[in-house]
């Protein structure tokens, strides 16, 4: 029996009005009448594109990459008032810089295969560097339903580390600093629909996300109240592990406008915003302050077992082709997990949860939002409770999980507490990586008499999960897949 066709059949007609997609075209327009200059695609130097992102072959899954440099002049914001914690803020161009940056683009080799929207990642500099954590997460669901990605440096830190590895490929390029980034964020995004004969191929992007994880949420939190109302570049955000606060609006060497100490995304948005929180984010990064409702165009998903950096952004989504491959493994890592990375370790096994599925799942809930004006369905926040000295908490079931949010196989059949929390490693990101505690023999005994009886609760919830929209029925058939070619049970 085809246990992944079985499944794929199972869960294909609870899914299908989500693929019903090109109801209506979106029509925003960056503000901005010059557009930036695109050269390229680049060449020389070390004959190398610089980018931490996936380590495999794009050829091997029918992609191409091309890299180019975006130049014109940049605009940093201001603002008459103090911003509020409501996110509506007011803000108005202040001083001006040339820049020159770059971007990467991964299509479909095949124009066939492209399904008219473009990705365009903030790429993350927290470690330093360039690395591209949305792309990583999410390029399943990106490849195999034909999107382009763009990867967009930014911020200085990025520029400039880009450059020091290869003086040579990268020698023109020039940034004045992040007070300008959310310009050159909005520039970058009104490329893609400028130039998009030289940027795509030829290819006519209907649809252009903006998306960024962690540092790049930070900013994309204050873009998004700031910025987008000006500028309208984006059809919609894909918001993942923000903080309760957010980056400043402009900083030194211009004027220091700083934000509030808990943000909220603005309830006027005029497009879909989507924001994905881990365990971590609420407790450790301080969102469980800047907690707000869904409205007509905001949606928040809190997902369960999750955490803000986890075994497979730091160790296995580089390599992951698709092929169903690494679902087996996370399974088994479950039971034995990784204390940390190749770059680090901590004390205490890393979170090996479910995030890049429910990120698939985010991936596509965003585009038909935008494509269909139907919203995800909301979801349940974590449930939390308050000590007597007001320090909150998660609700843990009977086998160590977090209660509420967004439910996947991993947390409701389980193998394993998985936790945002916990970490005691001294290195200094670990603190970002969760924990996992495997069960015993004994407790998988006692909750999973019979193999059968192990596939079919993990099963019953992937298909739950597939059902309300959160995990992709390709990602369910590979789940129950490795459920079944697991020995866990009896």
């Amino acid at each position: 029996m085809n246990t992944r066709r079985a499944v794929l059949a199972v869960v294909a007609s609870t899914c299908l009005f989500l693929g019903l997609l090109g109801v209506s075209a979106p029509t925003s327009g960056a503000a901005s009448a010059v557009g930036p200059e695109v050269t390229g695609p680049v060449t020389g130097g070390n004959g190398a594109v610089v980018l931490q992102g996936t380590s495999f072959d794009l050829g091997s899954v029918g992609y191409t990459q091309s890299e180019f440099f975006l130049s014109g002049t940049a605009t940093s914001y201001t603002s008459a008032n103090p911003l509020g914690s409501d996110g509506r803020w007011d803000v108005t161009p202040a001083s001006s810089a040339p820049y020159t940056t770059r971007i990467v683009m991964n299509r479909p080799s095949n124009p066939a295969r492209f399904n008219g929207t473009v990705v365009v990642e903030w790429l993350n500099v927290s470690a330093g560097l360039d690395t591209a954590p949305e792309w990583i997460y999410t390029h399943n669901e990106l490849i195999r339903e034909g999107y382009a990605w763009i990867g967009v440096s930014a911020q200085a830190v990025g520029v400039a580390a880009t450059k020091a590895v290869d003086p040579v490929r990268y020698a023109a390029l020039s940034h004045p600093g992040d007070s300008y980034s959310y310009d050159i964020f909005t520039q970058a995004g009104q490329a893609v629909r400028d130039s998009a004969a030289k940027i795509l191929g030829g290819l006519r992007p209907r649809t252009v996300l903006a998306e960024g994880e962690s540092q790049s949420a930070f900013r994309l939190t204050t873009y998004i109240d700031a910025v987008q109302p000006l500028a309208r570049a984006y059809d919609g955000f894909l918001v993942h592990s923000r903080a309760g606060f957010a980056a400043a609006l402009s900083q030194a060497p211009q004027a220091d406008v700083p934000t509030p100490a808990a943000v909220e995304f603005r309830t006027d948005t005029d497009v879909p915003v989507l924001t994905v929180q881990t365990e971590t984010d609420l407790m450790l990064l301080g969102y469980l302050t800047a907690r707000q409702p869904d409205t007509g165009r905001l949606r928040f998903w809190e997902v369960a077992g999750t955490a803000h950096a986890d075994d497979y952004v730091a160790n296995v989504g580089a390599a992951d082709t698709g092929n169903g491959a690494v679902s087996a493994g996370e399974l088994d890592a479950m039971l034995d997990p990784p204390t940390g990375t190749p770059a680090f370790s901590c004390a205490d096994p890393i979170n090996t949860g479910p995030a890049h599925y429910v990120m698939d799942g985010a991936q596509h809930a965003l585009r038909s939002w935008v494509l269909t004006g139907i919203p995800p369905a909301k979801t349940s926040p974590l449930q939390v409770t308050t000590s007597s000295d007001g320090t909150p908490a998660f609700v843990l079931d009977a086998n160590g999980n977090a209660t509420g949010g967004i439910r996947t196989p991993a947390v409701d059949a389980p193998v394993a507490a998985l936790s945002g929390l916990g970490q005691t490693g001294t290195a200094q990101f670990c603190f970002l990586f969760g924990t996992t505690t495997p069960f015993t023999a004994a407790k998988l005994a006692a909750l999973y008499p019979t193999h059968a009886e192990f596939v079919r609760q993990w099963a019953a919830r992937t298909a739950a999960a597939v059902a309300a929209g959160t995990i992709r029925p390709a990602d369910g058939a590979d789940l129950v897949e490795a459920a079944v070619r697991s020995g866990i049970g009896g």
